[in-house]
């Protein structure tokens, strides 16, 4: 069996299927997410190493469980 020239009149480009462009919008938006997360990093990243000035209250402490609780 042959195969057909590449030079022939019906040998064209096939037109792109629907597919093809799900995945071509799906990368277009990966990298817009991508371009906006990195943009939120960028507005939140100074306060990500400064723990210093944090300070744990004593009203989120845990009250300790007794017999009354559990059963």
């Amino acid at each position: 069996m042959s195969t057909q020239p590449s030079s022939s009149p019906g040998a064209g480009k096939r037109p792109a299927s629907v597919f093809t462009v799900m995945l071509l919008l799906a990368m277009l938006f990966m990298i817009i997410a991508v371009v906006a997360m990195y943009m939120e990093l960028n507005r939140w990243a100074p306060d990500y190493y400064k723990t210093n000035t944090a300070r744990p209250s004593t009203t989120s402490m845990v009250a300790p469980a007794n017999d009354f609780y559990l059963a």
